[in-house]
């Protein structure tokens, strides 16, 4: 099933119980509310980390909803998710505009051909788990590995709050980092589940008037990093950007060795689909396990077209999966009038140049927070496996992976080439586990549920699987 969705009921209400399926809808105009809500709970990570990459936020939003229709296409309607923007990759790219000289167009379209490289490779994956069952990404992945490898790609960007985004305006970031927590903890349903984007939002606003009250952010200088005296927001380049027009398209610059920096993500990303996955088949109830392999093809194949104009890497969102969950709509209806939406954002680039101008004060105060999330999204997956860490052979590499990612180490193997960070730390906790556990003489670990996968929130929040599980036990009840 593609198109052609059967109404439920009379199209107005659920009783106790019931659910809208991926296959059914409700009245249109009530279906055009759902996709504008699922377009509302994407939108913060899915520009917020863009700006991060240095990537055109504009770009990513009007191809998040290119990518989101492909998505539904491939997997023939069944899953119903939104691709936004990935997190797993800031670590990668931010390594490789270090050394392929920063936020510069050169380096822009090294940045998604190394993207684009990457998502060939998770297509690969789906098509292997498609044909070799979604075991095998058990085997290889077990809920130890997955967790170190969510965990060390939050942690290993602790750097670039400390050293980009705080310094810009500390007390700012502060500010924007508290208005933050109140929202996303104290305040309950969808506002309190995009506090995030609210709260960035709300920095902004703020920054604006604080350069007007106070004049420029003064001098700063802590012995390593020295910056002049400047304003908060620049507006310059909103007032000259047109309303409706393409946004800043580029082709990518494939090569190898950057490549290699972000592959990482990739182990990231199948983790995600898979739990994402099997969330949207607890609730809907339906056996999805034969379309794994789809979802995770189709993210990589979305996450190739993205990048190969200039576009974000994608991955499917928990934030919406949280809505659905909320909801009880899991109609896939809801999503193409979302990518719908997203691609008219993508059509005015005064739109892109505003959210371009955020500052990067406020960007810290809400970075600190997504990066911090994303960490401990790694101890969550340990916790619901029971990872055992007092097994020298769970504890070691795992370890020293974080360690590595955390510094940012640097490894240098030619003039040109390193790696660090992010990178090294992946390689050396994803291989050092296998390869002490061959000289320990143990077996490959037995396939679990979706649970050893790992479900990591696509946008930071991870919020969309407890809302899942909650969701699914709510439904059984009423059921029963």
């Amino acid at each position: 099933m593609v198109f052609g969705w059967t109404k439920h009921g009379d199209g107005k209400h659920l009783a106790p119980g019931e659910v809208v399926r991926p296959d059914e809808r409700l009245t249109w105009p009530r279906m055009i509310g759902f996709g504008a809500q699922h377009v509302v709970a994407m939108f913060g990570a899915t520009f917020v980390f863009p700006l991060v990459m240095g990537l055109d936020p504009n770009v990513a939003i009007m191809m998040s909803g290119v990518a989101t229709i492909l998505f539904l296409l491939i997997v023939k309607g069944r899953i119903p998710s939104y691709l936004g923007t990935s997190a797993s990759f800031v670590g990668g790219v931010l390594a490789l505009r270090a050394i392929f000289g920063g936020d510069t167009a050169g380096a822009d379209a090294i940045v998604t051909g190394a993207i684009l490289v990457a998502g060939l490779v998770l297509a690969l994956a789906g098509v292997a788990v498609h044909f070799l069952g979604v075991g095998i990404i058990h085997k290889m992945f077990p809920p130890v590995v997955t967790g170190g490898v969510v965990m060390l790609i939050g942690f290993g960007l602790a750097y670039v709050v400390a050293d980009v985004y705080w310094p810009q305006d500390q007390w700012m970031a502060l500010v924007t980092m508290l208005v933050t927590f109140v929202l996303v903890v104290a305040v309950k349903g969808f506002v309190g589940r995009i506090g995030i984007l609210i709260g960035l939002v709300i920095g902004y606003v703020l920054s604006w008037a604080a350069d007007r009250v106070f004049g420029k952010v003064p001098a700063y200088n802590d012995g390593t990093l020295t910056l002049a005296p400047h304003f908060r927001v620049d507006l310059s380049k909103v007032a000259s950007a047109p309303w409706v027009g393409l946004p800043d398209f580029h082709l990518p610059d494939i090569r190898f060795s950057a490549a290699l920096l972000v592959l990482p993500a990739v182990i990231a990303l199948i983790a995600e689909n898979i739990g994402h996955v099997k969330a949207v088949g607890e609730m809907t109830r339906t056996d999805v396990d034969p379309y794994v392999g789809r979802a995770i093809a189709a993210d990589g194949i979305a996450t190739v077209v993205t990048s190969a104009v200039g576009g974000s890497p994608t991955t499917t969102y928990a934030e919406n999966i949280g809505v659905m969950a909320a909801t009880k709509v899991y109609s896939t209806a809801a999503y193409y009038i979302a990518g719908v939406f997203a691609i008219a954002f993508g059509l005015s680039p005064k739109f892109g140049a505003l959210v371009s101008a955020t500052p990067s004060g406020v960007l810290g105060g809400v970075t600190v927070i997504l990066y911090g999330m994303i960490g401990l999204l790694g101890a969550k997956i340990w916790v619901e496996n029971r990872v055992d860490f007092a097994d020298p052979l769970n504890m070691v590499p795992i370890g020293a992976g974080i360690i590595l990612a955390v510094g940012p180490v640097k490894f240098l193997i030619s003039s040109e080439f390193r790696l660090e960070g992010i990178a090294l730390g992946t390689i050396v906790l994803v291989g050092g586990y296998h390869l002490l556990r061959v000289i320990a003489g143990r077996p490959l670990p037995a396939p679990g549920g979706a649970a050893a996968a790992g479900a990591t929130g696509g946008g930071g929040t991870g919020a969309g699987e407890t809302a899942a599980g909650e969701s699914a036990a709510e439904d059984r009840r009423d059921a029963g």
